[in-house]
């Protein structure tokens, strides 16, 4: 009985296989052919067909259509033109910097060049000093560069030796040379000096006399110098002239005297030229200065 129901079953089974398996086959094809008939009946351009029923390629994408990246676009180049209708557009002008505030000058003390003292004039602020000036080892009394007062050396015994030397020379040569005037003390110059002021007056009295303390005489060092017998000629410009004074100028700086103030040198010795006035110095600097035709001011830079 079982085996009955079970063979009918199988019948029933098979028959329904033979039917099902056409029928889903055959709905598959269908499924197929109905988008190519479809194709078929409109153009092939697959984009252009979906269009046209509202779909579009970038809405099927899945990812977002990423927008294109274009190069910079170069400054436009600004040709030269005559087209007046041509706008340019202006520069951007940068604020104006504010000026800094000019530096202030730094004021500088102007120079005031410090003059040396002319020894041809008197320093009417000049007082008479304590000690004498020595310069190079030169002991100077010009109109500059007073003795003291008190200043009382008496007769140089080496000038006085020098003297003596060339006192001998000169007489092998024929010539009796007389220092007349050495030594003179301060109280003495000063009497002498008002005797010339009170005869030529003072601008006068200043070219050929020394004021007291200003002269030469007073340190013992100068000698007048002029030749026995010949006494008219003492302490006169003539004595230059005669053939005692040229010897004498010829060969005073060898035994250390130079001709202390000579023709044409009023300007620098501040004096007028006294053919007569030697000055002891030694016998380097005496020959220094007559080889090289120099003053004791030029001489000593004074």
């Amino acid at each position: 009985m079982q085996s009955r129901k079970n063979n009918k079953f199988n019948k029933l089974n098979k028959t329904k296989n033979k039917w099902i398996t056409p029928l889903i086959i055959g709905g598959g094809l269908l499924i197929l052919l109905v988008p190519i008939i479809w194709l078929g009946l409109h153009n092939w351009d697959v984009e252009e067909s979906l269009s046209e029923v509202g779909y579009s390629k970038k809405v099927a994408d899945a990812t977002p259509e990423q927008p294109e990246i274009s190069e910079p676009a170069e400054p436009p180049v600004k040709e030269d033109s005559e087209d007046k209708n041509t706008e340019e557009i202006p520069p951007k002008e940068e604020p104006a910097q504010p000026n800094p505030a000019p530096e202030k000058p730094v004021k500088e003390d102007p120079v005031v060049p410090i003059e040396k003292p002319a020894a041809n004039s008197y320093d009417p602020d000049q007082v008479l000093p304590a000690n004498p000036t020595f310069i190079q080892g030169i002991l100077v009394a010009n109109k500059r560069y007073p003795l003291p007062s008190t200043y009382a050396p008496g007769e140089s015994k080496e000038a006085r030796e020098a003297f003596e030397e060339m006192a001998a020379a000169a007489r092998l040569d024929g010539f009796e040379l007389v220092a007349f005037s050495t030594y003179r003390a301060f109280e003495r110059q000063e009497t002498l000096y008002n005797q010339y002021v009170e005869k030529d007056g003072q601008a006068e009295a200043d070219r050929y006399s020394a004021r007291p303390g200003y002269s030469e005489h007073q340190s013992g060092l100068a000698f007048d110098i002029g030749e026995k017998n010949f006494e008219q000629h003492w302490a006169s410009p003539t004595f230059g002239e005669t053939p005692a004074g040229v010897w004498v100028a010829t060969h005073a700086h060898e035994y250390g005297f130079i001709l202390r103030y000579p023709t044409g040198k009023e300007e620098i010795t501040g004096y007028m030229h006294e053919s007569w006035h030697f000055r002891f110095v030694g016998v380097g600097p005496a020959t220094d200065m007559y080889t090289s035709k120099l003053t004791l001011e030029e001489y000593l830079e004074l």
